[in-house]
């Protein structure tokens, strides 16, 4: 098969297109072979190409598969995906060869910038039908971060969503313009961040509230607000430093930040003294909301079926539609990289793989 590969963590120049690569295998009864015809392009795929959490993931790789130190080379990158079955595990049950399906693998896998991939059953669900498979490949991974942050830590859903004050601290991105449409979708109040070029954009997602934090005062701004129910940090430092103060005091209200210094502590410091950092670091964080009955908690993606079965049927009934700022061939992906390391994406990058 075709796949974009880097032998080495560095700049874009590392990453080559060869057609050669041998095809991927199922190797556990719970596998699917899954032939791609659209990825997406994240900026984690950035950063996992210039090394980041190489140590932690070379650990993860070696207990799943028992290789030895160095052997993640040849990588192929790429995280969600959608495409089609071409063949299954003994165990799987509920997909078969000519399904339709959407996904996003673990990180520690090897990706989708391929024309072949292996995925798990717990890592796909089926395509909705109302979408492209480039359309399609553009929801998974933000959805499934999105998910993991709002539903499995944040503890919301349909049902408790209703009505709520949620702050989404950088609405315009991936993560964030996904967030909003799911909490829109769930009738909640939505107060969104972003820089000007993008509120016309975020408000055409739903948020109730924008705030420009270019041409405003976002911190005094948000102040001034009632105190919020949920907050979803996609930026970090600073900013979500002060979004905890902008919490309700009542029982329960959270904030939930996707950027975790794990990976980043792990690079720098090692496995177990980087893990030891991030938990002091997550100690010191949740101490903060001890007496006001305030919580502060991290957040990363983690694959999940059923998040993805329930995100396809908002999909299908047209309450979370795909964001896409452009689309590339595959013989191009290269571009889609340095497009994305830019920064301030208004939507997902795709790579059609047809092409």
């Amino acid at each position: 098969m075709e796949a974009w590969l880097i032998h080495q963590y560095g700049g874009n120049n590392e990453l080559a297109l060869y057609d050669k690569v041998r095809t991927p295998t199922i190797k556990s009864p719970n596998e699917l072979l899954i032939k791609v015809y659209a990825a997406s392009v994240n900026p984690i795929d950035v950063k996992m190409r210039s090394g980041y959490g190489k140590k932690l993931l070379k650990l993860l790789r070696m207990q799943q598969t028992g290789l030895n130190p160095g052997s993640e080379f040849p990588l192929i990158l790429g995280r969600d995906f959608s495409g089609v079955v071409v063949e299954t595990g003994q165990a799987v049950k509920n997909f078969k060869p000519g399904d339709e399906i959407w996904g996003a693998l673990g990180a520690h896998k090897q990706g989708t910038h391929a024309q072949f991939t292996v995925a798990s059953e717990n890592e796909i669900s089926k395509k909705p039908e109302n979408l492209t498979h480039i359309e399609a490949a553009s929801i998974p991974y933000v959805a499934l971060t999105s998910w993991a942050a709002l539903c499995s830590v944040g503890e919301l859903s349909e049902k408790n969503a209703r009505r709520k004050r949620i702050l989404v601290q950088g609405g315009s991105g991936g993560i964030g313009s996904f967030s909003i449409q799911l909490l829109k979708a769930w009738d909640a109040h939505v107060t969104a961040t972003c820089s000007t070029d993008a509120v016309e954009f975020v408000k055409n997602l739903g948020a109730d509230v924008v705030i420009d934090y270019k041409t405003q005062n976002a911190r005094k701004e948000l102040s001034r607000l009632k105190p919020y129910d949920f907050v979803l940090d996609t930026v970090g430092g600073q900013v979500a430093d002060y979004s905890f103060d902008l919490l309700a005091t009542w029982k329960n209200a959270k904030l939930v930040t996707i950027i975790t210094p794990l990976l980043k502590n792990a690079d720098t410091f090692g496995y177990v003294p980087g893990l030891a950092k991030s938990a002091f670091s997550l100690g010191s964080n949740l101490l903060k909301g001890v007496t006001g009955g305030r919580h502060y908690r991290w957040a990363i993606f983690v694959p999940n079926s059923y998040a993805l079965s329930k995100v396809g049927h908002l999909v299908q009934r047209t309450e979370i539609r795909p964001v896409i700022e452009q689309v590339y061939p595959f013989k191009e992906l290269s571009e889609a990289y340095a497009n994305v390391e830019k920064g301030h994406n208004r939507g997902k990058t795709v790579v059609d793989m047809s092409t």
